[in-house]
């Protein structure tokens, strides 16, 4: 599975003990794989700033949770052709121990390794700097983000509609790419060519009566230069001061004469266009995937350094001082296993907090001076790391 908790309990001898207890019992009922997580001693400063720390920590995360999904589904989109392989290029580079620095890492491995890195957001400090730091880089990718997908939709957005007019049918698609100029009778000031869809069922009653469906038509000027599904687009060459009474007719049997004047320049400026357009797709392609592959790791492992920066506000504010917890990562083996996992949690640490260990078996009763959904409180400290970012 691609989901952690992320918990915490006091570090004293009895709730040590507590521990060992939850992994002899999720390790023999298969419950849950679980690891120290490391997490530095940070300056704790007063009360009522970690107080309004944690709340900062929760926009700021849920913020950054909103981020990285919105980076991986932009990678499925610039990837539109090898979709299969975007899960290897959201990765968590850097960040494990110095020697693998450059390796590959999976955001799964990232998690279950996780150390915090010092060089980038000194543990010496002030949280509320710390906390800055985190917020002004994560700010700073979204607006790169914003501003280097909007240019590159922009572009595929107009490449689309230029291929959309190429693909439709007979009466709405271009046809720069179909005519040629030998089709036409150019630079004629008594003669034109109209270009004429004809019905499928049509060919043999087009062939017989065009020429005689008004006067000035040029015998044997007819041919057939492109078909689709329903029909075909046949020239034809007449008289100028005909037109008129030529559509009319048509238009009687059935024939529609599609709006079109051969012009030598739109055709080539729309050529050009959709080269234009495919050329600076691909060159935008590269250095566009690159940025987020590079800006993804950066904003992820921001994330979990945010997930302990919470857990350890929350473990000062609920345990008090000095600074003494343990955080643990688990990481359920199944879903089924979920309900069964957190039994067992509840449990082991229900001394912690017996009105919130009761609350969690009857949803009804009211935690005294507690803000959060009860189904949310539990008697340790806990968060949920979901790595399921193209769900």
């Amino acid at each position: 599975m691609s989901e952690f908790w992320l918990i915490s309990a006091p570090g004293d001898q009895e709730n040590l003990q507590a521990l060992e207890r939850m992994n002899t019992v999720t390790s023999k009922s298969n419950l849950s794989y679980n690891t120290k997580f490391s997490i530095p001693d940070f300056k704790v400063g007063t009360l009522d700033s970690l107080v309004g720390l944690s709340d900062e920590l929760g926009k700021l995360d849920t913020f950054a949770e909103s981020l990285i999904k919105k980076m991986a589904q932009s990678v499925v989109e610039v990837m539109e052709d090898a979709k299969g392989k975007v899960p290897e290029n959201l990765l968590a580079n850097g960040g494990l121990k110095e020697k693998m620095k450059y390796l590959k890492i999976d955001l799964t491995s990232f998690v279950t390794h996780f150390e915090w890195d010092m060089a980038k957001y000194p543990a010496k400090q002030p949280l509320v700097s710390v906390v800055d730091t985190l917020a002004k880089q994560l700010a700073q990718i979204e607006t790169d983000l914003k501003s280097r997908t909007a240019a590159y939709n922009t572009l595929k957005t107009n490449l689309e509609n230029l291929e959309k007019k190429s693909m439709g049918n007979l009466f709405t698609r271009t046809l720069s790419d179909i005519v040629s100029k030998e089709d036409f009778v150019l630079g004629s000031e008594y003669l034109i060519t109209l270009l004429v869809i004809v019905p499928k069922p049509s060919y043999a009653q087009w062939q017989k009566t065009y020429e005689s469906l008004s006067d000035m038509v040029v015998p044997r000027s007819t041919k057939l230069i492109a078909e689709d599904n329903e029909g075909g687009l046949f020239t034809v060459t007449l008289f100028r001061k005909v037109i008129e009474d030529f559509k009319t007719k048509a238009k009687e049997n059935k024939f529609t004469v599609r709006e079109f004047y051969y012009d030598e320049k739109e055709i080539k400026r729309e050529r050009e266009e959709m080269s234009r357009l495919l050329s600076d797709k691909k060159q935008q392609y590269g250095p566009l995937l690159r940025w987020l592959k590079v800006n993804f790791s950066e904003a992820f492992i921001a994330w979990i350094h945010l997930k302990a920066l919470r857990v350890f506000v929350e473990s000062v504010l609920r345990y008090g001082l000095p600074v003494n917890f343990q955080a643990v990562l688990l990481q359920p083996h199944k879903k089924s296993s979920t309900k069964r996992l957190r039994e067992v949690l509840n449990s082991v640490f229900r001394h912690l907090d017996q009105v919130a260990a009761a609350s969690i078996l009857d949803a009804s009763v009211e935690i005294p001076g507690l803000q959060l959904n009860n189904q949310d409180y539990f008697p340790y400290v806990y968060f949920h790391i979901d790595l399921s970012l193209l769900d």
